[in-house]
């Protein structure tokens, strides 16, 4: 099983008063990760960069690491 680092941006809305993850988007390292998290959170309820590590074959993702947060977020390991 190969594995591999990788870093995302996950943006989240309000929909009926609950908190709903909106489209992920992939960075090329955590910095970026970071700049995009902050240049996206004014315009969502909440904004989050992680690293995750994800299996190159199947492409699940796991290990979640939060990098920045603004605003309002999900608990991403309370799945």
């Amino acid at each position: 099983m190969s594995t591999a680092e990788k870093f995302i941006v996950l943006p989240y809305r309000k929909n009926r008063g609950n908190l709903v993850p909106g489209e992920m988007r992939q960075a090329s390292n955590a910095v970026s990760a970071e700049r995009i998290a902050e240049a996206m959170a004014s315009r969502f309820v909440g904004v989050a960069a992680y690293a995750v590590m994800v299996d190159e074959e199947s492409g699940d993702m796991s290990s979640p690491r939060l990098l920045a947060k603004h605003g309002e977020i999900a608990d991403l390991n309370a799945a």
